[in-house]
């Protein structure tokens, strides 16, 4: 398995829209969860990540600015019963109402579509790590573009690998309308020590003027000790 540079591939994609990654660390003694949003207009942009009880939320940095919420404010990370869901939309709160109910991550991503932002028809990409740190991605994306087919696709990871982390985002690159992201969530090469230097790695590989918030989680797997970083740029 050939392994890609996250850095470099943030950085060769000016606008990959919002990204989810879990992973592995290099020591293997860490799961590592990772989620970003970018933005194009002064709505999207207009965001910051805020803690929650059981994750993080995104939130209006100047709510006189907010002129439609529908789609951009939402719990990206929430926890439930050991697990840990992370998604780029409100369909966070579907996985853990199914997971409330005795379904799985499948069951209630079934029942969801891609976003209803034509001609964009932004894919819904997400992502449940397990309490034994084994994890699934998923998206929920237009058949190239049209509307009236929704293509579900899922991604199942029971054995994760030491320094190996599989990132998916929303979009291939920028452009009116934007691409959908294709293919295979990306094998990449996780080597930072720990949340800070990961979020750091990141944060400085994003386009500068679309990155807005990101959000790291390294979790130690002999205790379950918490560490993490919220970056906001505005």
């Amino acid at each position: 398995m050939e392994l890609q540079n996250m850095e470099t591939l943030l950085r060769a994609n000016r606008y990959p829209g919002r990204g989810v990654l879990l992973g592995r660390s290099a020591d293997n003694r860490h799961a590592i969860l990772a989620y970003f949003i970018m933005g194009r207009s002064e709505n999207s942009r207009n965001r910051v990540f805020v803690k929650t009880e059981d994750g993080i939320r995104t939130q209006a940095q100047d709510p006189g600015k907010m002129t439609d919420p529908s789609l951009i404010i939402y719990h990206p990370v929430r926890e439930f019963e050991g697990k840990t869901i992370v998604t780029n939309g409100d369909q966070t709160d579907t996985i853990r109402d199914a997971l409330a109910a005795g379904h799985c991550y499948r069951h209630a991503l079934v029942t969801r579509a891609f976003e209803p932002d034509g001609p964009n028809w932004t894919p819904r990409i997400s992502g449940v790590l397990k309490p034994d740190y084994s994890y699934n991605l998923s998206i929920l994306k237009s058949l190239n573009g049209d509307e009236s087919c929704c293509c579900r696709y899922f991604f199942e990871y029971d054995a994760p690998k030491a320094g190996v982390g599989h990132f998916i985002h929303t979009y291939q690159g920028d452009g009116n309308p934007l691409p959908s992201f294709e293919g295979e969530p990306r094998s990449v090469a996780l080597n930072a020590p720990d949340a800070a230097a990961f979020a750091a790695q990141i944060w400085n590989a994003l386009d500068e003027e679309n990155k807005v918030a990101l959000f790291v989680r390294y979790v130690e797997i002999a205790t379950g000790k918490v560490s993490e970083v919220i970056q906001n740029k505005y």
